[in-house]
């Protein structure tokens, strides 16, 4: 099971910081993904992690503004933005995966085992 927060309402530059607590996890090759979803869109990879070796990957459009990581002893990610934008806008969903997915699979949402329920961010210009 996994609980999103975080999410509100930032001006354009501002910053905000998501987080997704999971429960019920057992075992550590998993990994942990950020999805964002706007109004009329597709749902589209942001970050991934891979929960045991800490490796990450990003979405062109977040690299060098947006941080993943994880507390292992709160079973806890992170979604650190920073330098937000109009464009960054949308539902954001924590994903998790009980298999340590690999770089061609990790961008697709179906990849994914299990999925919080979605935490709003806005950016206003």
């Amino acid at each position: 099971q996994l609980q999103a927060s975080g999410g509100g309402l930032v001006q354009a530059g501002g910053s905000l910081r998501l987080s997704c607590a999971a429960s019920g996890i057992t075992g550590s090759s998993y990994t942990m993904g950020w999805f964002r979803q706007a109004s009329g869109n597709e749902r589209e990879f942001v970050a991934a992690m891979r929960w045991y070796s800490g490796s990450t990957h990003y979405s062109d459009s977040v690299k060098g503004r947006f941080t993943i990581s994880r507390d292992k002893a709160k079973n806890t990610a992170y979604l650190q933005m920073n330098n937000l934008k109009a464009e960054d806008t949308g539902v954001y969903y924590c994903a998790l995966s009980e298999r340590h997915l690999i770089v061609s699979v990790l961008r697709i949402p179906r990849s994914y085992d299990s999925w919080g329920q979605g935490t709003q961010v806005t950016v206003s210009s």
